[in-house]
């Protein structure tokens, strides 16, 4: 399973974009408290619109908190420090769940949590003068890596809502 971790967002619809890419891919979405805003906003649920009924989600105290819930070696960090893009890392060849962690969008992830696990920092490559992308466009296009990695597991290759042969209609 991929899990998306939210390491203190602060801002509500990036929160919500991550959360409908979450329900939208079959990953499970974990928050780290403090949040910067309430769960029941307004800008979240537009966001996240009505994906987030079906959302698997947790919320936790802190850091520490979440690490003792999941313990695993299965970390990567999303982070300008990174030193290798998310292709690089064989995610295909990982055994057990896949954690993404997102910083939060003033500051990051600690760089006490980065320190020590170096080697699963990721950054995605950009132009020298960009510091960061937008968090749910990263979250986004690093779920979709792995997916892609993984061949999208239990995903639907077809549109079922409005038919698979709505374009020859």
């Amino acid at each position: 399973m991929i899990h998306v971790v939210l390491y203190e967002p602060e801002i509500p619809q990036n929160t919500g974009n991550i959360m409908r890419t979450c329900m939208a891919s079959g990953s499970k979405l974990h928050l780290i408290e403090p949040l910067g805003f309430s769960l029941d906003e307004k800008h979240l649920r537009r966001s996240a619109m009505d994906y987030v009924l079906d959302l698997d989600y947790d919320v936790y105290e802190n850091w520490e908190a979440f690490v003792q819930a999941h313990p695993s070696d299965n970390y990567y960090y999303m982070t300008r420090y990174g030193t290798q893009a998310p292709s690089q890392i064989e995610f295909a060849k990982v055994k057990g769940d896949i954690y993404l962690i997102l910083g939060k969008e003033s500051t990051g992830i600690p760089k006490a949590i980065l320190r020590s696990a170096k080697d699963h920092c990721m950054r995605l490559p950009m132009v020298e003068a960009a510091r960061s992308l937008n968090l749910s466009n990263c979250a986004a296009i690093i779920v979709y890596e792995v997916l892609r990695q993984l061949d999208y597991p239990n995903l639907s290759r077809v549109e079922r809502i409005k038919g698979e042969d709505w374009l020859d209609r």
